[in-house]
């Protein structure tokens, strides 16, 4: 983009940010009086919705920001904030011509912690700098690293699929119950839901019983029988498994078999 933006002294910009939920959803938002569409993203006006000052600097720490605003019903609401729908959503901040709809981007960052008062909120974000706080260097552990059917892994993940539905669910215990699925196949896996209110949203099966399904994420209050999910077998990483339920040894990413720090603390002792 050539377009140099506040170079005259009148000029009609406006500020624009997009979020890209890891759904699949795009929203899209503006100071702007009336909608505005360019990228192929329709960017409702949202007076109530201001981003903090965006700071770039040389280092490599973090250049952090946040976004506040209220919660409305068509586009931001309290039970998404709570299902995590936004966690961890892609960020861009930017300045749009809204005669024009030249624009450019000026911050891209992902939501890190949200903070709800009442009925507004406010979203941290964290700068693209933040990737250099993780240590890339893999620490050693006799369990396998690599998530299940991921990188490392070698496993496809479409082989360890299925797709079933709801027969029933239980709110006390927060469960659901599936059409078909082996319990001790889907233990450690993931559960997405492809109908209802918690359409695309995804949950850890933390524990897999004759009770059910019990999930790491809430159930919606809404939640019917007959809604679709798509299941994903579980691993608990261990060699044992690795080996003899799925013959992919030569891909563990552990190891099982080095000593402790333990091993340095011993010493011989009389018989």
């Amino acid at each position: 983009m050539s377009h140099t933006f506040f170079a005259k002294e009148l000029e009609g910009v406006a500020t624009f940010w997009r979020i890209y939920r890891r759904d699949g959803v795009t929203l899209g938002f503006t100071t702007h009086d009336r909608p505005l569409r360019f990228d192929g993203v329709r960017h409702s006006p949202a007076p109530g919705m201001l981003p903090s000052s965006i700071r770039k600097s040389i280092g490599f720490t973090d250049d952090p920001a946040d976004v506040q605003g209220v919660l409305s019903h068509d586009s931001i609401t309290a039970d998404d904030l709570a299902s995590g729908r936004f966690d961890d959503a892609r960020v861009h901040i930017g300045a749009v011509d809204w005669e024009t709809l030249e624009n450019a981007v000026l911050y891209r960052g992902t939501i890190g912690s949200i903070r709800q008062d009442g009925a507004a909120f406010t979203a941290e974000l964290r700068s693209a700098k933040a990737l250099f706080d993780i240590d890339p260097i893999p620490r050693t552990s006799p369990s396998c690293r690599a998530r299940f059917c991921g990188p490392g892994c070698g496993l496809s993940p479409t082989r360890f699929t299925s797709l079933s539905a709801i027969t029933g669910f239980s709110h006390d215990t927060n469960a659901i119950f599936v059409a078909d699925g082996t319990a001790s196949d889907l233990l450690f896996g993931e559960v997405r839901l492809l109908d209802g209110p918690m359409t695309g949203l995804r949950a850890r099966i933390r524990a897999a019983t004759g009770e059910g399904l019990i999930l790491d994420a809430p159930l919606h209050e809404e939640l019917r029988a007959g809604t679709r999910v798509e299941l994903r077998q579980g691993c608990d990483h261990r060699l044992e498994t690795c080996a003899n339920r799925f013959g992919n040894a030569v891909n563990f990413q552990g190891e099982p078999f080095l000593p402790g720090n333990d091993l340095l603390a011993q010493y011989p002792t009389p018989s």
